[in-house]
C-alpha cells in the first residue's frame, strides 16, 4: 500500500470510529412489560407480541428493548415493579395480566403511555373515562373475560344439567374481587343454582379447594378468570380429571389440556 493510500485510510477509520462510538452509545427506546403472572404459561401471548412489535417495525435488540417483569401470583409486587420501570423512563408501559397489573402502572405514572389488556370492564373498575375516550395516559384492550363469569356459570348448569352444586374457585387477592365474586354470586341467584364460593391464591389452597368440592360433593366446577389460575392450569385441569369433575374455564388452552 502506498503511503498516500495508508494516510487515507487511517484518516477516514479515524473519522468513521467516533460516529461508530456515538452511535453504539445511543440506548434503545425500552418497552416496560408488566405482568401478574408467571412467564411460562404466557409464551405464546409474548411471542405474539413480539411478532406484533415486528409487524409494525419494532425488532427487539435492534431498534427496540423490552423490559420484563413478572410478579408470578404475588400481587403485592406489583406496585414496586410498576414504579420501577417508571424510573427507567420507558417509552411506554405495557400492562397485562388483569386489572392489578393496570392499577399498578397507573398508579405508577401519570406520563408514561399505558397500554393494557384487561378482562373487567375498565370504566366500571375506574381504569379509564369511557372506552371511545380513554383520557389521561392510557388505552387499551378489555377481552371481557372476568364479565362472562355469570355466563359461563349458565353454561355449565346447561351442560351438565341436574347438578345440585357447583362449586366456584375465586382468587381472594386481586382489587376487584369482592365485585367479583358478588357477580358470580348473583349470576347464581338468577338462575336457581346453589354454588360454594373457594378462594385460592396458592397450590395448597387450589388443593383445598377440590377436596372441599369432593366433600361436599360438587356436581361441577368454575375456575374463575384469573391470570394466577392460568399459571396453574396444568395442576388445576390435572385435579378435575383425577376427581372427574367437569370443569368450566377462562381460556381454551385448559381445553388442550384436557384433550391431550
Amino acid at each position: 500500500m502506498r503511503r498516500r493510500e495508508f494516510i487515507t485510510l487511517v484518516g477516514g477509520t479515524a473519522i468513521t470510529w467516533p460516529l461508530a462510538a456515538r452511535a453504539q452509545q445511543t440506548p434503545l427506546p425500552v418497552i416496560g412489560f408488566l405482568n401478574s403472572a408467571f412467564p411460562q404459561p404466557f409464551e405464546n401471548y409474548v411471542a405474539g407480541f413480539r411478532a406484533g412489535l415486528k409487524a409494525t417495525g419494532y425488532v427487539e435488540g435492534q431498534n427496540v428493548t423490552i423490559e420484563f417483569r413478572w410478579a408470578e401470583g404475588r400481587y403485592d409486587r406489583l406496585p414496586e415493579m410498576a414504579a420501577d420501570l417508571a424510573r427507567r423512563k420507558v417509552a411506554v408501559l405495557v400492562a397485562t395480566g388483569g386489572a392489578p397489573s393496570v392499577f399498578a402502572a397507573k398508579a405508577a405514572t401519570s406520563t408514561i403511555p399505558i397500554i393494557f389488556t384487561s378482562g373487567t370492564d375498565p370504566v366500571q373498575r375506574g381504569i379509564v373515562t369511557s372506552l371511545s375516550r380513554p383520557g389521561g395516559n392510557i388505552t387499551g384492550v378489555n377481552l371481557f373475560t372476568t364479565e362472562m363469569e355469570g355466563k359461563r356459570l349458565g353454561l355449565l348448569r346447561a351442560l351438565v344439567p341436574g347438578v345440585q352444586l357447583i362449586a366456584v374457585v375465586l382468587i381472594p387477592n386481586r382489587p376487584d374481587h369482592a365485585s367479583h365474586m358478588g357477580e358470580v354470586q348473583e349470576a347464581a341467584r338468577a338462575i336457581g343454582q346453589q354454588i360454594h364460593i373457594a378462594l385460592a391464591s396458592n397450590e395448597s389452597a387450589i388443593n383445598a379447594a377440590f377436596a372441599t368440592a369432593v366433600q361436599l360433593r360438587a356436581g361441577a366446577m368454575l375456575v374463575g378468570s384469573d391470570p394466577f389460575f392460568n399459571s396453574e392450569r396444568d395442576k388445576i385441569v390435572a385435579l378435575a380429571a383425577r376427581h372427574a369433575i367437569p370443569a368450566i374455564y377462562e381460556q381454551r388452552e385448559y381445553a388442550r389440556l384436557t384433550a391431550a
